[in-house]
This record gives structure tokens, sequence and C-alpha cells, in this order.
């Protein structure tokens, strides 16, 4: 079952089960894919694949925290619970991400895979490691890993 469905089967029994927390959230995930499926379109594209799906949630994931951030400086807990409340809703959807450890490890593999030895090679490594680790590792996290060991 792709994503797609998942969406439309849960934000259903949110609705039966009256969770309107979970219902709104799942509402805002598929309007936010019906935006990137019209954006898509100029290139051929009605629907996009599941990959670009876990972006487009990990984006969703990563202004929410910001937002916490946010309302939390402003005093206003409320807003917080709020924004955590959906993201743990998004990252019920989103693959199981790897540990700093893993990530580390992941890292130290592919810089000698590609035998990186200078900031140049930096998108070499990052290529290397989207191709074998995909949704699990979270590039934003290992960026500075790698940029920290070749740098």
């Amino acid at each position: 079952m792709g994503l797609r469905d998942q969406f439309t089967d849960q934000l259903k029994t949110a609705m039966k089960g009256g969770d309107a927390a979970r219902t709104s959230t799942l509402r805002m995930i598929l309007a936010r894919l019906k935006d990137v499926d019209i954006a898509s379109r100029p290139k051929g594209v009605d629907k996009v694949p599941d990959e670009e799906i876990l972006s487009m949630l990990r984006g969703m994931v990563k202004s929410r925290r910001e937002s916490v951030e946010l309302y939390r400086q402003g005093n206003r807990p409320e807003l917080a619970a709020k924004e955590e409340a959906e993201i743990a809703v998004i990252e019920g959807f989103l693959p199981q991400q790897m540990d700093q450890a893993a990530i580390e490890a992941a890292v130290a593999e592919a810089i000698a895979a590609t035998g990186a030895t200078t900031l140049k090679d930096m998108g070499k490594v990052m290529a290397a490691l989207k191709a074998k680790h995909g949704a699990a590792l979270d590039m934003s996290l290992a960026g500075p890993i790698v940029k920290a060991r070749i740098g």
C-alpha cells in the first residue's frame, strides 16, 4: 500500500473515531500532497512517487520543528504542543531514522567508498549516502558530519 492510500485510509479512520487533531493533520498532509502533485505536472508527472512524498513530509516536520522553537521562545506552549502533535502524526509515515552512531558509520563508509578527500568531493559522498540509505538517513544531519570529516 502506497503512502497516498495510507493517508486516505487513516483519514477515514480518524474521522470515524472523532479524532479532530489527527483528522486536521491528515487533511493538511493531503492538501500539501495535492500542491506537490500540481507543481509536478509541468514535468509530465500526475502523481509524485513515494520518495518525493517522504521528502515533502520531512519538509513539513522541519518547518513545524522551527515553529515549535519560535513558540517556545514566545512563551506560547499551547501552540508548541499543537505543532508537536502534528509532528508526531507526520513522523508516523516516515521510515525509522538512523541514530547518530549509525549516521557517523554510514558517513565514514561513504567517504571511504568514494575516496573523498576535500570539500569538493562532498557532493559525491552525499549522493552515495542517499543512494545507499535513502529515506532512513536524514541528510540534514549527515551533511555537517561529512563536512567535518573531509573539511
